[in-house]
């Protein structure tokens, strides 16, 4: 089974409640028509209820099948209002602000999954990254113990020109700019919990560098050495190992010559990059010369699902995030 079949039927066994916060763009209305037909979830739609009730005849589904929700008019909006007054008062936040910051769809929805009366969200076809993952951190926030929210692609390497074949995780591509070997440890364990609940193999991570086991000395490979140091401490039976240059963590005959100890042994899934810049850049490679299928930015380290789309995502993005966030909602 392919791996974003295996996300999909995974889905299907424990449909939840995903709230889409743009429920007017088209592609959106499709993918949430295809997600409920096939027994992904149920969906709710936020926005203009005439607009989206229009964009559901549109391509053949029955608005009544479909929970719609309008800020501008919702009985929620009241109490969705008090509960974010009070979540966000200490910040300056008054009853009036708090009104007015409920009529936008991206807080409106964020605040459904914080109050239970939907178990994940997803945005970003139509507002940008920042405003997305801002709604999420501001209402849903961190989950116990984590220090960091952070993103990660899901890399479908499925076509018959991939040497490998299978699902892959880069991370952060889409969030954290320049983390600190803390960080940097906190979002390779995270992305092998997001590896294993996505892909459902044991995850084995690689910390990737200009350097692999010292070849390099500069204070950028300090940084992830000691990031994997603190990684491991963390959680000893994480199969992990950097600094490694993305050859000998991907390639096996690379490993066996530039790092023949390595406890990964050219088979690394999940990938660590250093930095922002490294991770944006090498996942549009692998994606655009490479051809994999890129899945994000998926959120991890959120107390409830809430995931990012890209302004130019496709009804199949959509529908695939829709897939992803019900995994990861299962996962509690």
């Amino acid at each position: 089974m392919k791996p974003l079949e295996r996300i999909i039927a995974t889905a299907k066994q424990t449909p939840r409640r995903i709230v889409l916060a743009e429920g007017e763009d088209p592609r959106i209305v499709e993918a949430a028509v295809r997600a409920r037909r096939e027994g992904i979830a149920e969906i709710t739609l936020v926005g203009n209820r005439g607009v989206i009730e229009r964009r559901l005849a549109d391509v053949g589904a029955d608005p009544q099948e479909f929970r719609i929700e309008d800020p501008q008019a919702s009985p929620l909006a009241s109490r969705l209002a008090a509960a974010y007054h009070e979540l966000r008062k200490a910040k300056g936040v008054d009853a009036a602000a708090a009104a007015e910051a409920l009529r936008s769809p991206l807080i409106f929805a964020a605040m459904m999954v914080r109050e239970g009366e939907a178990d994940g969200t997803v945005g970003g076809a139509v507002a940008t990254t920042a405003d997305t993952v801002r709604a999420a951190l501001q209402t849903i926030g961190r989950a116990p113990g984590v220090g960091l929210v952070s993103s990660f692609f899901l890399m479908m390497l499925c076509q018959p020109h991939h040497a490998k074949k299978g699902a892959f995780v880069f991370a952060d591509c889409g969030l954290v700019v320049d983390p600190d070997a803390a960080g940097l440890a906190d979002i390779a364990r995270m992305s092998a919990r997001s590896y294993q609940a996505l892909a459902g193999g044991a995850a084995k991570v690689a910390m990737l560098s200009f350097s692999t086991n010292g070849s390099a000395a500069h204070e950028r490979v300090s940084k992830v050495v000691e990031a994997t140091r603190l990684a491991h401490a963390a959680d000893p039976e994480l199969v992990i190992d950097g600094e490694l240059q993305f050859d000998t963590a991907f390639v096996e005959a690379v490993s066996a010559s530039k790092a023949p100890n390595s406890a990964l042994h050219g088979e690394a899934n999940v990938f660590v990059f250093p930095n922002l810049d490294a991770a944006n850049i090498g996942y549009k490679i692998a994606q655009r010369i490479g051809g994999a299928d890129a899945i994000g930015p998926i959120l991890q380290g959120l107390a409830k699902p809430a995931n990012d789309l890209s302004r130019g995502c496709s009804v199949d993005d959509a529908y695939h995030m829709i897939a992803v966030t019900v995994v990861q909602a299962n996962q509690g």
